[in-house]
């Protein structure tokens, strides 16, 4: 796909396109490609290091009042695998990854690993490029709403706690129990779905490609149902 659609959604071009080609070349197309010059983890380690920094500080000017713990768990929800997974799908970055044949076909394109290890290379390849301010403005144009979220609590991602935590304050609870109830697929690429239930009553059901997935979304949507 031509990257001036993805230059469009981080509403940035490159002086030099090829840092934004690396950034999405994955280690897996490199070595099938071996001349196709370097992959993205260096760029991804840079990245790394300036999405820290530019959310540190967002964070810490607008959270005048909070300690440096609640900072910490705050940007660590904000600039976490998922989150970030979820920003480059949202922008289409996954259409776009260099992904070699084997990582392809066992479904390399939709993991969350692997999109937010290219995000955090392409926000090194925008420092790289255009310099930090302009990086700083990527980021924060990208990120504000799930920085938004991470303050107001709507970013919470253990949701087994918070469905256990919002049980045992609504009285005595004998068992929690997630059930595996059946699974889909290649084992390369197998779904499974699980349901949650209290003291032999099911509040909650979800899927993922692991079982903790699964059994995260099966909370997920037992508080939905317990908020009701």
């Amino acid at each position: 796909m031509e990257l001036h659609t993805l230059e469009e959604k981080l509403n940035y071009s490159f002086s030099d396109r090829s840092l934004l080609t690396t950034a999405l070349t994955h280690s897996s197309y490199r070595r099938e490609h071996p001349g196709c010059g370097h992959d993205n983890e260096r760029l991804e380690f840079i990245g790394d290091g300036i999405l820290d920094a530019v959310i540190a500080l967002k964070l810490f000017r607008m959270e005048p009042d909070k300690p440096e713990g609640t900072l910490t768990k705050t940007r660590a929800l904000v600039v976490c695998e998922k989150s970030l997974a979820t920003i480059g799908r949202t922008i289409g970055l996954n259409r776009h990854l260099l992904l070699g044949t084997g990582e392809e076909k066992t479904g390399g394109r939709d993991k969350d690993s692997i999109i937010a290890d290219a995000m955090e290379a392409v926000m090194g390849a925008v420092l790289i490029d255009g310099g930090y301010e302009t990086c700083e403005r990527v980021i924060l144009e990208l990120l504000s709403d799930t920085i938004d979220e991470a303050i107001s609590g709507a970013l919470i991602t253990d949701h087994k706690s918070e469905f256990q935590e919002l049980v045992q304050k609504k009285g005595c609870v004998n068992d929690i129990r997630y059930v595996t109830d059946r699974s889909e697929g290649p084992d390369h690429h197998k779904l499974f779905f699980v349901h949650v239930e209290v003291d032999g009553k099911i509040m909650g059901s979800g899927s993922g490609y692991s079982k903790k997935e699964a059994g995260q979304n099966a909370a997920k949507e037992a508080i939905a149902n317990l908020k009701r």
